[in-house]
């Protein structure tokens, strides 16, 4: 799970997209990067490293941005890494954006995972005579676009919407996952496709130029357009949200402006929409609207339909919670509707440091559990000899659980129970969040009272599969890591999983 953003129209896209994924940083901590390319010097400029967004673009590198690095369309990229390897001596160079000179010069940034990258890799290599240098899965989509606009290329003179589109379609054949793509295409224009599940989001903008914009460029067609993972984004930089992209939308934005698009319904006719439900439930910023859903209204929802279950429990004498309390910072929305719902007191009781990372998208166990340790905190007056319910976003490894309930007891709690505002999470992910391996996570064929007595805790509660997709209000969604319902195919599951494994201790 990544973040991608990309601006096109305006002189200043690169500085927009900057500050762009600085509110994107949630979304992946291992890297960032930007491409630009300007029209008026038909260049390319690329600026990528590993670290925080601010890290990667310094004050100078910031100030480089304003003084000539910038084009009139950029992509930027921050990464959370699911393939390849993670050490800082071998990470650079998966960093995206990525570029290819032929055709045209293109480059691109991606949002998921292609579940049979290998075998991509592999045909790339015997059939086309193309070496990839990364094991990232981006540069095997980068190539095979490449192959498809090579006909564009060299059998018309005149470049069409039509070239581009039978291209990406080709590309929807072979390549398998949930990704989302943006891309700049050089002295032709800006271009964005989805998976033909809409696994991963894409979201469309739009804002008027300024007079100093329209100035600056005499060439500008009077609108500029972002595209970016999440709304809140577009927010930030004044675009209004026009929509989000369609499961199989293949869309392109000429020189002159016109915004073409097309679905490819020979895919989309049968295949159903399944976004990612785990964008609503962690990922996604509580600012962001995805697919017409508020994600605070949605994890307000869930604890609501969390509330309704545990009442029971209540009512029934199993339980008797004092306080509720949020465990920071995704699940405090949910928290407070609980709350309401239950009559008990809310409680922020669990104090966290600022300055540390999300820690389920650290790079390893051993990482994960010194970010929790330093992370958060106890108010032990608050909790001393009270029953303690804890509310969480989800639980994938137990981790930060486990850690968090020795934590509470250990500041005098006399019972603790524990909450999840997504149900049990049994089944790998392949499309882009980074447990393809089941026996990483604490409910893999464990029951919701082992996954109590394994984190230490006194009650387990976790939110029904029919609360979770009511929440989020939407037709279909992806649950696959919960009800092991896959909606692509995964028959290259297994070597996804293990070749991952290998790459990312390189």
């Amino acid at each position: 799970m990544c973040g991608v953003i990309g601006v096109y129209g305006t002189t200043y896209s690169s500085q927009e997209v900057q500050q762009g994924l600085q509110v994107l940083q949630h979304r992946g901590q291992d890297a960032a990067g930007i491409l630009s390319y300007n029209f008026q010097t038909r260049s390319f400029n690329l600026h990528k490293d590993t670290g925080l967004v601010s890290q990667v673009f310094s004050a100078d590198k910031v100030k480089e941005l304003h003084e000539g690095l910038s084009g009139e369309m950029s992509i930027g990229h921050t990464r959370y890494a699911t393939v390849g390897p993670k050490t800082a001596l071998n990470a650079k160079r998966d960093i995206q954006p990525m570029m290819v000179n032929y055709p045209f010069g293109i480059g691109m940034a991606h949002n998921g995972n292609i579940v049979n990258y290998y075998d991509l890799k592999k045909n790339l290599k015997e059939k086309n005579n193309r070496h990839l240098f990364t094991q990232n899965d981006l540069e095997a989509l980068l190539n095979i676009l490449a192959e498809g606009l090579v006909d564009a290329a060299e059998r018309s003179e005149k470049f069409e919407f039509a070239h581009f589109e039978k291209a990406v379609k080709g590309l929807f054949e072979q390549a398998k996952g949930g990704f989302s793509v943006l891309g700049l295409l050089a002295d032709k224009g800006f271009f964005a496709f989805r998976d033909p599940h809409g696994i991963r989001p894409l979201i469309l903008g739009r804002r008027k130029l300024t007079d100093l914009e329209k100035k600056n460029n005499p060439n500008h067609f009077g609108f500029s357009y972002c595209l970016s993972s999440e709304s809140n984004a577009l927010n930030l930089l004044g675009y209004e949200v026009i929509r989000d992209l369609k499961p199989s939308e293949i869309l392109f934005i000429d020189v002159k402006g016109v915004v073409h698009s097309s679905v490819d319904y020979s895919v989309s006719r049968e295949i159903k929409a399944k976004p990612c439900m785990f964008e609503w439930v962690y990922f996604s910023n509580p600012e962001t609207t995805l697919e017409n859903r508020s994600v605070y209204a949605a994890r307000l929802q869930f604890g609501q339909a969390l509330a309704a279950e545990i009442k029971l429990k209540i009512d029934s004498g199993l339980i008797s919670p004092d306080i509720v309390v949020p465990i920071p910072e995704t699940a405090r929305v949910a928290a407070i509707s609980m709350s309401e719902t239950l009559k008990i007191p809310y409680r922020e009781v669990l104090i966290k440091n600022r300055y540390i990372q999300r820690s389920f998208i650290l790079n390893t166990q051993e990482s994960r559990k010194l970010a929790v340790q330093l992370k958060l905190t106890a108010i032990a007056s608050e909790i001393k000899g009270k029953n303690v319910l804890l509310v969480d976003d989800s639980i994938v490894r137990g981790t930060t659980s486990k850690q968090i309930i020795e934590l509470v007891r250990e500041a005098g709690a006399k019972e603790v129970y524990f909450a999840s505002t997504c149900p049990p999470i049994r089944h790998p992910c392949y499309y882009g969040v980074d447990f393809p391996d089941p026996n990483e996570l604490v409910a893999f064929n464990k029951t919701v009272e082992e996954v109590a007595e394994n984190l230490g805790a006194d009650q387990m509660f976790y939110l029904s599969e029919e609360g979770l997709k009511k929440s989020i209000n939407q037709a279909d969604v992806c649950m696959a890591c919960i009800n092991g319902k896959y909606p692509v195919d995964y028959k290259n599951n297994e070597s996804f999983r293990d070749m991952r494994n290998t790459h990312r201790n390189a």
